[in-house]
């Protein structure tokens, strides 16, 4: 996916979040992630709590606000279904589409007529959009989590391939409730991304996950 990055380098934030991001300097083997030396009892109770409540949500309707290090700032629509299924609509003047219809991701420009097809299993978002989310089998792996002033933070990254990227999930507690998260690129771009009004467990129109390409679409890949 850091070839992704490459071929697009104007890449949005939210793809940056798919198409993944920075190279990790150091990496807990799997067999240690389920156990993480760097968290407390209490700590893995809290991580346990947020691995329940992301498999209890099934659908998410929300506007998104998205903002980078390198000065890139964007708002749109987002849709996400589990298992696999995602639509996120940017607003103009960023003219980008992206559809997951469960097994493959379209990334539509719709000022250059160009589509560009990517395997879900092959990106960050495949993590969000699991039916079951495990951070303790070992192909997501904890890196960091973080307690604040009614903040939790968790640092997770692909343990089936580490290097591809790390992605922060931030929530605010009690209750638990997903906010934002923050992706930081090979590059050192940090990218914020903001739930605006998010709607879980909403049902969603099963059409929102199909791409029809229009005629005069240009195939990339």
């Amino acid at each position: 996916m850091i070839e992704i990055a490459r071929r697009f380098p104007a890449l949005p934030g939210i793809l940056r979040l798919i198409a993944a991001v920075a190279a990790a300097a150091h990496l807990a083997s799997a067999t240690a992630a389920a156990a993480p030396p760097q968290l407390s009892a209490a700590d893995r109770v809290e991580v346990k709590r947020i691995e329940t409540y992301l498999n209890g949500i099934k659908t998410i309707k929300a506007r998104f606000l998205q903002v980078s290090s390198g000065g890139d700032y964007s708002e749109g629509n987002l849709y996400f279904a589990k298992p696999g299924k995602m639509r996120l609509e940017y607003d103009d003047p960023k003219p980008i589409l992206i559809v997951s219809n469960g097994v493959n991701l379209t990334y539509y420009d719709k000022l250059l007529k160009q589509i560009s097809y990517f395997s879900l299993e092959s990106t960050q978002a495949a993590i969000l959009l699991r039916e079951h989310i495990s951070f303790s089998s070992g192909d997501v792996l904890v890196t960091a989590f973080e307690r604040g002033a009614g903040v939790l933070r968790l640092t997770v990254l692909k343990g089936t391939d580490p290097l591809e990227g790390n992605l922060t999930l931030i929530f605010s507690d009690k209750p638990l409730d997903l906010k934002k998260w923050t992706v930081t690129d090979a590059q050192g771009v940090i990218t914020n991304v903001s739930l605006l009004g998010p709607r879980f467990d909403l049902p969603l129109d099963p059409e929102l996950f199909a791409f029809e390409p229009p005629p005069e679409a240009i195939h990339a890949n």
